[in-house]
């Protein structure tokens, strides 16, 4: 489970910033008050921007791992490391980025971080081609890569509250886990069918030809913000401490931190293992792989379609456990297609479904609940202090999967994050959230 159109999502902008907003609504930038998100032209110009970076982060993410395992022949233990150092950068500089951001022209920042994915991405055909290409550098590319994702994620993220009012910031990340769950649609399965036909260094050049697009979108974004004016309190570390203090000393955005943090550490234990298991315990190729996630991640998009009317009807604080709960259930059918190798597709299929599903409504019902509480001045601090927790275990999760996987075996590694996921919704299941329909509009209610 991400938090934000995450992972990925998967996060708004500062009054103090040189980029001024209301406490009501988007700033100048932005398109009318009223009437609907996609009337809105800056907030189009940021979806289309983030679908395409979204579908070239689909692309890669499936494409890096095939590459790791069938051509350069990975172990379970550089699978995990792997995975570890694509999101190391939430654990290390995870913190900082959020005051960084809090003072820097957003649009900018975007920007940039599309430009360094695209040029890092872009180097690994080149070395394969030159026959250079070792599983350390896809570990450094990996890093480079998630670092510029923790600058673009917070900065989105940040970026929505100034371009669309507070009414309609529900129906403003429904739109983006939409393009997100689509962009995951089409991903694998393009990802999947460009495998069959070329080699993997060459389909994560596709990769970069998304972030590039996505560079080009958010460049035409209108932002109307003045020049960066310096904060009155310079200090880093109050900055950052201002962040953390909010996340902690909010209890509903507390409980929510420490769930999301705990189901991203245990379901790493299964996403982590997810292509050893597919393309050598099961047996299956890369093209079934690509259109057996493809197939799956409609749960996805079904979810962020649905999120705001299930946050109506359940509640918007019931809603909450239950996606937390549904999304802990579906991954168990995973490591059970092991035992029933003749129904493997099918069951992968089914679990991704509901846990896509529940992991959208999830993100989109809690990430508009913290957008709506947060202060402007703190929205980038506080959406980087929640992803260094919720994002940070899982390079920890990604080194302690693969000494497991390598220890235990791929299979009873996936049966022990399955168990251990479903006890942490405890977090969730056994709090005030379960009891409530409506939620806070201030983090003092």
């Amino acid at each position: 489970m991400s938090d934000s159109p995450e992972p990925a999502a998967a996060e708004n902008v500062s009054g103090a910033t040189g980029d001024p907003v209301s406490a009501g609504g988007p700033a100048s930038s932005g398109g009318p008050a009223s009437g609907s998100v996609w009337r809105n032209p800056s907030y189009l110009r940021l979806w289309l921007g983030e679908t395409f970076s979204q579908a070239g982060e689909q692309v890669g993410t499936f494409a890096i791992p095939v590459l790791a395992v069938l051509v350069l022949d990975a172990t379970a233990q550089e699978v995990g490391l792997l995975s570890a150092a694509e999101t190391l950068a939430f654990l290390v500089i995870g913190l900082p980025v959020g005051a960084w951001v809090d003072r820097m022209r957003k649009r900018r920042v975007m920007m940039t971080a599309d430009v360094v994915r695209a040029l890092a991405l872009a180097s690994i055909p080149l070395l394969r081609w030159l026959d250079a290409l070792q599983i350390w550098y896809l570990y450094v590319v990996g890093a480079v890569v998630g670092g510029a994702t923790v600058f673009f994620d917070v900065t989105y993220q940040s970026y929505v509250p100034r371009l669309v009012a507070s009414r309609h910031m529900t129906a403003a990340n429904s739109g983006l886990e939409t393009s997100a769950q689509v962009a995951r649609v089409g991903g694998p399965a393009a990802s999947g069918g460009l495998l069959a036909v070329m080699p993997a260094p060459i389909v994560v050049l596709a990769t970069s030809i998304g972030y590039l697009f996505s560079f080009g979108f958010v460049a035409s974004i209108h932002d109307a913000a003045p020049k960066h004016q310096k904060r009155e309190h310079s200090s880093l570390v109050r900055d950052i401490g201002e962040g953390v203090r909010f996340v902690f000393g909010t209890p509903l955005l507390r409980r929510i931190t420490m769930m999301t943090a705990a189901s991203n550490l245990f379901e790493g234990f299964i996403t982590t293992l997810l292509s050893l298991f597919v393309l050598k315990e099961l047996g299956l190729s890369p093209a079934v792989y690509g259109a057996m996630a493809a197939v799956g991640a409609v749960g996805g998009i079904l979810g962020a379609v649905g999120a705001p009317a299930l946050s109506r009807w359940v509640g918007e604080g019931r809603i909450i456990v239950v996606a937390a709960v549904t999304s802990a259930v579906a991954p168990f059918l995973v490591p059970l297609a092991a035992l029933v190798p003749q129904a493997s597709i099918p069951l992968l299929v089914v679990g991704d479904f509901f846990f896509m599903f529940a992991v959208v409504v999830y993100n989109v019902a809690q990430l508009s609940f913290r957008q709506r509480i947060c202060p402007p001045a703190l929205l980038g601090r506080m959406n980087a202090s929640i992803r260094f927790v919720v994002w940070g275990v899982i390079p920890i999760g990604g080194v302690v999967t693969g000494l497991l996987g390598g220890w235990i075996g791929v299979v009873p590694t996936m049966w022990l994050g399955c168990v251990l996921g479903l006890l942490a919704t405890g977090i969730v299941v056994f709090s005030p959230l379960s009891r409530m329909r409506r939620l806070p509009e201030t983090a003092a209610a």
